[in-house]
Formats: C-alpha cells, sequence, structure tokens
C-alpha cells in the first residue's frame, strides 16, 4: 500500500480542528454558566444516550423504538446497587452499563435475524415488558412511587480529589460530560476501525457483506450489546446526578426522544448524537419557559420543518430560495 493510499484512508479518523474547537466550547460554557448546570447535565445524559442510538442505527442499521429499555435497566441496577450494596458513583456506572450490555447480549439474537419491521416491535416490545416488570415488582423498585432514597458518595477522581454531588448539579454535570467525551473518543475509535467499516457496509449492503465471507450476526450482536451498555451507563448516569429512579426510564417518550434528537443532529456520524441532544434540550427548555402546556406542539413543528426543508438548506439561508430544486 502506497503512503498516499494509507493517508487517504487515515483521514477519516483524524481529529479536525472544528472538532477540538467545538469540545472546547462545550468544556467552556459548563464552567462559564453554573448556574445552568443541571440542563448541561440532561445535554450529557441526552447525549450518550442518542450516541448509543446512532451506533446501531446510523452506522448498522438496526432500527429501535424500545431503546429506553437498556436505559431503564442502567437506571435501576445503578440506584439498587447505590442503595443496598455501596454508594460509589463510579462502580455503580460500571453496573449500570454491564447490565445494560447483559441486557442487549441476550435480546441480540432476536434483533439480528429480524426485518426493520420486526425489530421495531421487538424492541418497544422488550421495553413494554421491563416497564410492566418494574411496575409489578414495586417491593424492589418503588413501583409507580419510584426508587426513593437513593444517596451517592462522592466523585472521586485520581490526583485530583473527592467532590460531593451538590444541589446546583455542577459536579454532576462535568461528571456526566467527562463519562460522555470518553464514550465519544471509544466511539470514535471504533467507528474507524475495520469493524466500524464493516458495519457501514453491512448497513448498506448486507448481502453482499455475506458474500465476501464476513459473519452479519456477529458484528450486529457485538454492536448491539456495545449500544445497549453506553444506553445503561446514560441510564445510570441520570439516577446518579438525580437520586431517583422511577419507571418513567422505560416509558415510550424515553426511546421517542432520543430518536428526535439523531433526527435533529443527523444518523451516521458522532457529532449528529450530541449536536441533536443540545438543540433538543435548548429547544425544550426555551419553549416551555414561554408555553410549558404546548411545547410539544412547536417542537413537532419544528421537526416537520426540518424534514420538508432539509438539514442542509435549513441551516444555510442562500439554499432556502433553492428550495424545491434538484
Amino acid at each position: 500500500m502506497s503512503s498516499a493510499t494509507a493517508a487517504r484512508l487515515l483521514a477519516p479518523s483524524r481529529w479536525r480542528p472544528w472538532e477540538l474547537a467545538l469540545w472546547a466550547a462545550i468544556w467552556a460554557v459548563a464552567a462559564l454558566f453554573a448556574q445552568h448546570a443541571a440542563l448541561v447535565n440532561e445535554i450529557a445524559i441526552l447525549a450518550l444516550f442518542a450516541l448509543s442510538l446512532d451506533l446501531i442505527l446510523g452506522y448498522a442499521g438496526i432500527v429501535s423504538l424500545g431503546h429506553a429499555a437498556f436505559f431503564g435497566v442502567g437506571a435501576y441496577g445503578a440506584a439498587l446497587f447505590a442503595k443496598h450494596v455501596m454508594p460509589d458513583p463510579m462502580v455503580g456506572l460500571a453496573v449500570g452499563a454491564g447490565l445494560g450490555a447483559l441486557l442487549g447480549l441476550v435480546t441480540s439474537p432476536m434483533i439480528v435475524r429480524g426485518t426493520d419491521l420486526t425489530r421495531l416491535m421487538v424492541t418497544m416490545g422488550v421495553a413494554l415488558v421491563l416497564l410492566e416488570l418494574a411496575n409489578k415488582f414495586d417491593g424492589l423498585t418503588g413501583g409507580t412511587d419510584g426508587l426513593q432514597g437513593v444517596v451517592m458518595g462522592p466523585l472521586w477522581v485520581p490526583f485530583v480529589g473527592r467532590f460531593e454531588f451538590d444541589l446546583g448539579a455542577r459536579v454532576a454535570s462535568f461528571y456526566s460530560l467527562t463519562v460522555l467525551f470518553i464514550a465519544f473518543l471509544l466511539l470514535r475509535r471504533i467507528v474507524h476501525s475495520p469493524l466500524g467499516i464493516s458495519l457501514q457496509a453491512l448497513r448498506d449492503n448486507r448481502l453482499r457483506v455475506m458474500a465476501i465471507g464476513l459473519s452479519v450476526n456477529s458484528r450486529l450482536a457485538a454492536v448491539y450489546t456495545l449500544a445497549a451498555g453506553l444506553a445503561g451507563a446514560a441510564g445510570a448516569l441520570l439516577v446518579q446526578t438525580t437520586g431517583f429512579a422511577s419507571l418513567d426510564v422505560f416509558e415510550f417518550h424515553r426511546s421517542a426522544d432520543v430518536m428526535l434528537a439523531l433526527v435533529i443532529g443527523g444518523a451516521g456520524w458522532l457529532w449528529g448524537g450530541l449536536i441533536g441532544a443540545i438543540a433538543f434540550k435548548v429547544l425544550h427548555d426555551l419553549i416551555s419557559s414561554f408555553t410549558a402546556q404546548y411545547w410539544t406542539f412547536w417542537i413537532g413543528l419544528f421537526l416537520v420543518l426540518l424534514m420538508l426543508v432539509g438539514r442542509e438548506r435549513l441551516f444555510r439561508p442562500r439554499s432556502w430560495f433553492k428550495w424545491g430544486k434538484p
């Protein structure tokens, strides 16, 4: 392989200046606007959740309407672990991610062999079953009242110190942002690896991938398990930073919200989940401050406009005059 060919293949994996600038801006906003730390924390959790969905939808082509199943398992797992075993946040985060990954591994055989319609129904069904189980075993989960009394211990950072979770959510926001950044680095490495490239090829043409001898089912199961673990980590972060777990983590609107964030930002590139989460949460916060009852109408109107005009044209005013032209 020539040096020019190798450089061309490695080009997509290199960091671009705008990526570094955008991450620097995200950290700067979190530091400078401490009064909005709770919103920053919500955005970071939704962004991590959106990254996990983008991995299976945008890169592997696995559609899902029940991604909240892994989110909820991670949330309740971390909450029960903190309440009955130990309140260490890092260990609880690992427990939540591990339980989400385990559920993804167990349910992956139902996903890898089905069609898109089958996957939609199966994923949504898994989330609904877990919702009913959490409601049934109210002695363990708290049922409709939620699991209360989840108290987290201090966050220990090597060579820096220990940080107590504060009511202003400042420690929580930096904690969630750090987990999001690490997950972003991990996924960025994966999607530019041979595995990530083979997943994109599988998404585009499954038969050709099978024809060249690659194992389709094992790749789909692996990426589904990884995405489930990340979703479980997002659920664990929610519980750890709010101190409360409820049946809401399994509700359909969780899966719908993360899908909307991905629609806004765009699937198939990692920044889509981050940008979509920022846009969705900021729009939600701004619109609900003016009309708390009808904010969903304006979000829906924005999505309709986004779909009709197109993401590229909507954010480039000069292209508005070309609307409707090929």
